[in-house]
């Protein structure tokens, strides 16, 4: 007597549960005649490369909609499957409109996966994977580069504590509370999960708490000044303006005018009904010049926080006496 199982395995090859694990996979058909060049797809090939169901489709068609970046890396891959041997795969990245999406196209090789001229496969839609895995790698590059930032800030913070004290004891002292400022400034950079405390802030406050570690304590302090209007920020905006600023005061530390002890930073706003414009200026520190390499992480970072969340702009002004940066915001943006 069969067993449960041997007595529904045949079941699985019937035709119409392929179907419908085909379909509970996510999966496309495909078959390619490596002769003619013509490829037949099943209907939700078809959906999934935005081709009408009606049409004749060959290898040119879909290289239409594929991205202009892996257009040829995809029709030589499909050309070399006439000579592997055995399964392949490759991902590449299509256009439907505006739309992007990533597609796995996977397959049998050679004489293997050849009937009568005709080469057969599938397509995944692995977008979601793709955007997971570009993420992972976007927040460890982030993390790499806030770790590097925080040992360079360690290191000048330290100079800066060194300026202003004249006892090992006082330098301790003082250094720790520094750091113990820093680590209040970082929470806002990436707030605790669960933390309530940051849901709303004045801009003031929110200023002077990211921009206390850097100001000196001694005979030099008061060399960072802020002047802004009572107003709030919201949550979101909190956290990404604490982003900027931080990477504002870490390369004034590494190269500008908070790496001397002469140097002064000023932080003013203006609130205007259609736009928040927050001024950085900086003096007295190294003569300036405009970077002539590719921007850094760092700068990409505030650039994609800026245009992204905030939906603002940032203006570098290089001047010789002072970097003096621009940033502006509408108004219910950074209120949000």
């Amino acid at each position: 007597m069969k067993t449960t199982a041997e007595h529904l395995k045949p079941l699985l090859w019937e035709p119409r549960n392929l179907i419908r694990a085909i379909e509970a996979a996510g999966v496309t058909l495909w078959s390619w005649n490596v002769d003619s060049d013509a490829l037949a797809m099943d209907d939700r090939a078809h959906d999934l490369w935005g081709i009408s169901r009606a049409t004749d489709v060959k290898f040119e068609d879909l290289s239409a909609h594929i991205h202009p970046a892996d257009r040829d890396r995809v029709r030589a891959a499909f050309n070399a499957t006439r000579a592997i041997v055995g399964p392949y795969e490759i991902d590449f990245r299509i256009m439907i409109g505006d739309e992007l999406k990533w597609i796995s196209a996977r397959g049998q090789g050679d004489d293997e996966g050849m009937v009568q001229r005709l080469m057969f496969g599938i397509f995944i839609d692995v977008t979601g994977r793709k955007q997971a895995e570009e993420g992972r790698e976007l927040l460890a590059g982030e993390m790499s580069h806030r770790v590097k930032n925080l040992l360079t800030i360690a290191s000048g913070l330290t100079a800066i504590t060194s300026r202003s004290t004249t006892t090992t004891n006082d330098m301790a002292r003082e250094l720790t509370q520094r750091l113990t400022a820093l680590g209040r400034a970082h929470d806002l950079v990436r707030p605790v999960p669960g933390q309530t405390e940051a849901a709303s802030a004045l801009l003031g406050d929110l200023l002077t708490v990211l921009l206390a570690p850097y100001d000196d304590l001694g005979a030099f302090s008061g060399r960072i000044r802020v002047a802004v209007p009572r107003m709030s920020v919201g949550e979101s905006s909190t956290t990404i303006l604490a982003l900027i600023i931080h990477e504002l005061a870490t390369n004034s530390l590494k190269y500008g005018a908070l790496s001397t002890e002469t140097g002064t930073l000023d932080v003013s706003c203006s609130a205007q009904s259609d736009a928040v414009s927050i001024v950085w200026t900086e003096s007295g520190g190294p003569p300036v010049e405009a970077p002539t390499a590719a921007p850094g992480y760092g700068s990409k970072l505030v650039e994609r926080s800026v245009t992204g969340h905030l939906r603002g702009s940032i203006l570098y002004d290089w001047a010789k006496d002072g970097l003096v940066v621009t940033l502006k915001v509408q108004p219910d943006r950074l209120a949000q």
